[in-house]
């Protein structure tokens, strides 16, 4: 399975990027989907996931700013993020829980003035 995000780019703090997530196999056989972000010199984390249902839990320090959501019949994942912060600055991946699907390029945010 392949997986491509998108939607990345260079934001201004306080400013809001949508990322995006194709998988290359239908997102009706998937259960629960992630993004991960990973800055540099820092570990790849889970910021946000989503179950096959709807249900979504986020990292604390996303809380309250990012959204994460699915539309399987577009075969896409979904990160609204808001209100973003220099510390979000990161290159976004998604992936299924746990993460055993090899990882695609990613996608670079950068937050920055």
């Amino acid at each position: 399975v392949q997986l491509q995000a998108s939607g990345g780019g260079l934001v201004q703090p306080g400013g809001s990027l949508r990322l995006s997530c194709a998988p290359s196999t239908s997102m009706f056989r998937i259960g629960d989907m992630g993004w991960y972000r990973q800055a540099p010199g820092k570990q790849r984390d889970l910021v946000a996931r989503i179950s096959s249902g709807g249900s979504s839990n986020y990292a604390d320090s996303v809380k309250g700013r990012f959204t994460i959501s699915r539309d399987n019949a577009k075969n896409t994942l979904y990160l609204q993020m808001n209100s973003l912060k220099p510390e979000d600055t990161a290159v976004y991946y998604c992936n299924i829980l746990p993460p055993l699907w090899r990882w695609g390029q990613g996608t670079q945010v950068t937050v920055s003035s």
